[in-house]
């Protein structure tokens, strides 16, 4: 659910591009941008960092948008959203304790330290190669590819890329340590 969550502007984005023009879609993603994060804050009691982060950029990117009445803007949001991204990520390996994925995975699988940096790395890796290609297709190609591209070229990468490292991370998975009091229950369970 919260992944159709976070995906609800850029879907409207798209049908709104679809139905009108960029400009009325970036209109549109702004208004259901920050719809988002009060949604979130009330329901919640929090806000998401990556909501606050996506409102800033397409409120500056989005507004500059409209008022320049040029696509070119909405156009290097993604790309930013995905080095900034990456910035994270591989920064996480050298700052805190924990590289960002081994806190956002680790109460789900248990990996060995090297493998949570390879993640890491394989994710910074992917952030940049996205954030490319995104400028890659926004220079190279018309606006309407560009739109396709930012709904299913991106949702189709990162789907792939997960299940590339679904079936990596298949190979390092190590069971759960079972804690004291879980090894006592279990000894007096069959006794």
């Amino acid at each position: 659910m919260k992944l159709l969550f976070d995906f609800f502007p850029i879907l409207i984005f798209f049908l709104c591009y679809k139905w009108f023009d960029i400009y009325t879609a970036t209109a549109a993603a702004m208004v259901l941008s920050v719809i988002q994060v009060i949604f979130f804050r009330l329901k919640y009691q929090r806000y998401e960092k990556l909501h606050l982060i996506s409102l800033v950029l397409i409120c500056v990117l989005g507004g500059a948008t409209l008022i320049f009445h040029d696509p070119w803007f909405i156009k290097w949001k993604p790309t930013v959203i995905y080095w900034l991204s990456a910035l994270v990520f591989f920064g996480s390996v050298f700052i805190g304790k924990k590289p960002v994925i081994q806190k956002i995975m680790e109460h789900n699988i248990f990996l060995p330290v090297q493998i949570w940096r390879r993640l890491s790395y394989a994710w910074t890796v992917f952030f940049l190669a996205m954030g490319f290609t995104n400028l890659y297709i926004a220079y190279h190609f018309d606006t309407p590819t560009w739109v396709n591209f930012k709904l299913f070229g991106g949702a189709g990468f990162t789907f792939v890329f997960v299940l590339f490292q679904a079936l990596y991370l298949a190979k390092h998975v190590k069971e759960p340590v079972a804690s004291h009091k879980t090894l006592k229950k279990q000894i007096q369970e069959r006794s």
